[in-house]
């Protein structure tokens, strides 16, 4: 066939590079697109360009700001209203499930309502040797990608899981820090964030150990419902925000109507709370002090950034839906939001050699924050430190958080 009769053959409207490769002929590539080093590709010079310039609007590192607490206000309404969720509120309502004597504290399992029409799973330890009422600490548990369960990560469990105790070895130095903290004289509380543990996603076909989680479940069922969870987080994160909710919002909300019911028990001092997790239990614990005054002191771990630098190279498993507030940024960065918290105290840790942050935008936040509690004259409150440690709450850094919390709690 002379290309003539080629040429002809071919079906109209098809482009020049498929017959050249139908030739056989490569195309010439005249202008190669530059390579972005993004896990966005080629889309994301157009998203960088989307981008706030300059200081959110909000910040108070800007000029305008110089009262604290009138600030806090202001930047707090914002917060409040970009979360496109507040339910009625209610009084806790509290049924206990069950009580156990673990020796040296009591442990209630119980349910507690976050809306008139919500349920939440909460487990709360009691120490037996402290003078009453207590400090109080919500301990909020992390993702970790690890689904089947939520405030066991934090809190001892009978017959636990080995696949949970594995868990807990990296992410917590083998420990549940909850039972550490009730040790020391608090009274501790940790509920299922919605999506894990009793809160988990159970399809109407799923098999019973997914269902009933049996301390015997073989390692690759775990992975496999924690695979299958993960596929459905853009699916649930979608639903949630085409109700004209947002998974921040109903996350956060819990959180704060945890510490209604904390500070309601007579064994705890309301005026001495405060509130530590990993991940986006540190992520949680940030926002819950920034937007709750009656916590008096948080410690964020593994959870630090501005949101910029994490765009480019990061955003791929670090900003998820949990933390998405559509409009927030131009008014307040991440930084921003967690230094709501001040003039009260704030211990901020993460890991030099953690990978799912930007080290340069890591190290940007602390100075950030420095600054902050600097103008709100209160310096000796911010604690913001960098081990030479990965994506962990590790004993070292534990330790430390625990002086931190004894100081100001």
């Amino acid at each position: 066939m002379t290309r003539r009769e080629f040429l002809q053959a071919v079906p109209v409207g098809l482009s020049l590079p498929w017959l050249l490769r139908a030739a056989g002929a490569a195309p010439a590539v005249e202008n190669p697109m530059p390579a972005t080093g993004s896990d966005l590709g080629s889309l994301y010079p157009f998203l960088a360009s989307l981008e706030p310039r300059g200081e959110p609007r909000l910040s108070f590192v800007r000029d305008e700001f110089t009262d604290v607490a009138a600030w806090r206000r202001q930047a707090t309404s914002r917060v409040r209203e970009l979360m496109h969720y507040d339910p009625p509120h209610c009084p806790p309502d509290a049924q206990v499930l069950s009580r156990v004597d673990r020796g040296d504290f009591i442990e209630e399992h119980l349910t507690l309502r976050t809306t008139p029409d919500l349920r939440v799973p909460a487990t709360l330890l009691i120490p037996k040797n402290a003078k009453l009422p207590a400090p109080g600490i919500v301990a909020l548990h992390d993702h970790g990608a690890f689904y089947l369960w939520g405030r066991e990560k934090v809190v001892a469990s009978d017959n636990e899981h080995p696949s949970l105790t594995e868990f807990k070895r990296t992410a917590y130095g083998g420990k549940s820090y909850a039972n550490e903290l009730v040790r020391q004289g608090y009274v501790v509380i940790a509920i299922d964030m919605f999506y894990w543990g009793e809160r988990r996603l159970i399809l109407d076909d799923d098999p019973v150990d997914w269902r009933d989680r049996p301390a015997d479940m073989p390692a690759e069922r775990v992975t496999a419902f924690h695979q299958r969870s993960s596929q459905y987080c853009d699916l649930v994160g979608r639903s949630i925000m085409s109700t004209g909710a947002t998974w921040y919002g109903i996350m956060t909300t819990d959180d704060i109507r945890t510490v209604d019911y904390l500070a309601s028990r007579p064994e705890v001092d309301a005026n001495r709370l405060g509130c530590v997790g990993l991940s986006v239990g540190g992520f949680r614990s940030g926002q819950l002090a920034a937007l709750d005054e009656r916590i008096k002191c948080a410690v964020v771990v593994g959870w630090m950034c501005s949101f910029p630098p994490q765009l480019q190279v990061k955003i791929k498993n670090t900003l998820g839906w949990m933390m998405t507030v559509p409009g927030l940024y131009g008014d307040l960065d991440y930084p921003d939001i967690v230094s709501m918290t001040a003039p009260r105290a704030l211990m901020v840790i993460n890991g030099s050699q953690d990978g799912l942050f930007d080290l340069d935008g890591v190290k940007g936040c602390f100075a950030r924050l420095g600054r902050i509690w600097k103008k709100a004259g209160v310096p000796e409150k911010i604690n913001c430190r960098l081990f030479d440690e990965p994506h962990e709450f590790s004993l070292q850094a534990q330790a430390e958080a625990w002086e931190w919390l004894k100081r100001w709690v």
